[in-house]
C-alpha cells in the first residue's frame, strides 16, 4: 500500500509539473497578443502591464524549475521520466525567452509613437510573422500536453515562414532608409520588433523539438526538414 500510494503521488507531482508549464506557456502567449495589441493600437497602459506581467512569467519559470529539482533530488527518476524532467527545465526556458521578446515589443510599443514623429511606423508584416509564431506556440503547447509528435514538421516549416518573412521585411525597411534617411530611426524600430517576433518562433520550434526527444528519445536539433519527418513518423 506504501509502494502504491509514493508511485501515485509521485505520478501528481510530475502531472503538477506539465500544468504549470502549459498554465505558463498560456501567460506567455497571452503576452505576445498584449504587445502587438499595444504596438498596433497604440496603448501605453496594455504595454505597461505586458512588462510589469514578466515578473510573474520569470517567478513561474522559477517556482517550475525548483519543482524539478525536488522530484529529481526525491524520486530519482530515470528513463522517460528524466527525460520529461529535462524537457520540462528546457521547455520553461524557452517560454521565459518568449516572455522576455514580448517584452521588448512592448518597450517599443512605449515609445514609439512620439507626438513630433515624422514617420508612423507601419507593422502590416509584423502582424501576419505574430499570426503565425502564435500557431507555432500553440502547437508545440499541444505537442507537449499531448506528448504527440505529428505536428513538430509542421512547427519548422511555420519557422522557416517566419524566417522568410523578417528577411523580407528587412530589406524593405533597407530599402526606405536607403531612398529617405529620415525614415531611418522608424525603420530601425520596425526591424527591431520584427526580430523578437523571429526569435519567438525559433523558441516555440525549439519546444516542439523537445516533445520530439521525450517521446521518441531523439535529438532533433540542428537537422533537415527531411530528417525531422523521418524521426517523428510513427512507426
Amino acid at each position: 500500500m506504501q509502494s502504491e500510494h509514493t508511485f501515485k503521488q509521485y505520478d501528481a507531482e510530475l502531472e503538477s509539473v506539465r500544468a504549470k508549464v502549459l498554465q505558463m506557456g498560456g501567460l506567455v502567449e497571452q503576452q505576445i497578443v498584449n504587445a502587438l495589441d499595444a504596438l498596433v493600437n497604440v496603448n501605453p497602459n496594455l504595454a505597461n502591464e505586458v512588462i510589469e506581467n514578466d515578473h510573474r512569467v520569470n517567478a513561474m519559470e522559477v517556482q517550475i524549475d525548483e519543482d524539478c529539482s525536488h522530484i529529481i533530488a526525491r524520486r530519482q527518476p530515470a528513463a522517460g521520466d528524466l527525460r520529461m524532467i529535462m524537457m520540462v527545465v528546457k521547455t520553461i526556458t524557452d517560454l521565459e525567452r518568449i516572455g522576455d521578446e514580448a517584452t521588448k515589443v512592448a518597450r517599443v510599443a512605449q515609445k514609439v509613437y512620439d507626438a513630433d514623429r515624422m514617420f508612423t511606423p507601419r507593422f502590416n508584416e509584423i502582424k501576419t510573422m505574430v499570426a503565425l509564431v502564435r500557431e507555432m506556440l500553440r502547437t508545440s503547447l499541444d505537442a507537449f500536453a499531448r506528448l504527440d509528435v505529428s505536428k513538430t514538421v509542421d512547427v519548422a516549416r511555420q519557422d522557416e515562414q517566419v524566417d522568410e518573412q523578417f528577411r523580407s521585411s528587412m530589406r524593405q525597411l533597407i530599402t526606405f532608409m536607403l531612398e529617405d534617411p529620415r525614415t531611418i530611426s522608424m525603420s530601425l524600430e520596425v526591424l527591431f520588433v520584427a526580430k523578437a517576433i523571429e526569435r519567438i518562433g525559433d523558441h516555440a520550434k525549439n519546444i516542439a523539438e523537445y516533445v520530439v526527444y521525450m517521446v521518441k528519445g531523439k535529438d532533433i536539433r540542428h537537422t533537415s526538414l527531411d530528417e525531422m519527418e523521418r524521426e517523428t513518423k510513427t512507426p
